[in-house]
């Protein structure tokens, strides 16, 4: 089934938003047309409850310029923005981190995140409350990476990142690990197989979920909460 999804990035830093484009484009369908974006106003990253609330005007316009989709993905794994986007539109719409987590807790019984700065913690932690996925999570562990210098791809930082994974295994009890970032989608696959456990990409999830829900026909339910915005 041909679909259209939109790719959108919260923040405004442009070769993020191709890197995430990139990644789309390899995990979905040959026939899917990926149209990746990025804020059009905003923080150049979205590190905690501040930065998520100054990208939301530049997403939703980006949304708003492009609602000629068959369904959307939200590229933070924060989910910034998802509730909001939900409302705008009919198609289905997903986030990476609400993404990666479902599809852990069905791969494993307890799951780590291994996300970026402390401050981003909280955020996390409301949104596995809301997800019904909290008791399932058995740690957010915070790198202290600032976001874009996952760009750069340094070793260091994988070997932060490999650290942290091995501390969820060991003390933790965890079966799978979840990326809580998208600029760690590129490490997934590396990981899963040196560590032998599932290391959940949530660009990987949501892009083929929302692929999913198109094909399935379901629809974003406008009953309710994610009614279409009321005029003022």
């Amino acid at each position: 089934m041909a679909m259209k999804l939109l790719v959108a990035n919260p923040n405004s830093t442009a070769s993020m938003t191709e890197s995430i484009s990139r990644a789309a484009r390899r995990v979905s369908r040959p026939d899917t047309q990926i149209v990746a974006v990025g804020s059009l106003s905003g923080p150049p990253s979205i590190q905690g409850f501040f930065d998520g609330a100054a990208c939301l005007s530049g997403l939703l316009a980006q949304v708003e310029r492009h609602n000629d989709v068959d369904g959307v993905v939200i590229a933070c794994f924060d989910d910034t923005g998802l509730d909001a986007v939900r409302c705008m539109l009919e198609v289905p719409v997903v986030g990476i981190g609400e993404s990666a987590c479902h599809a852990a807790s069905m791969l494993s019984n307890k799951f780590t995140v291994v996300t970026t700065l402390s401050r981003s913690v909280p955020v996390l932690e409301a949104n596995l409350i809301k997800y019904g996925l909290a008791s399932r999570c058995a740690r957010i562990r915070a790198t202290d990476i600032p976001v874009l210098k996952l760009e750069h791809k340094f070793p260091e930082t994988t070997e932060i990142i490999r650290r942290e994974i091995e501390l969820s295994i060991r003390e933790d009890q965890s079966d799978a690990i979840v990326l809580g970032c998208a600029g760690m989608t590129s490490l997934a696959e590396q990981l899963t197989n040196e560590f032998g456990l599932p290391v959940v990409d949530g660009l990987s999830c949501a892009v083929t979920f929302a692929e999913a829900l198109v094909a399935a026909n379901l629809r974003t339910s406008k009953i309710g909460g994610y009614g279409f915005p009321v005029a003022h």
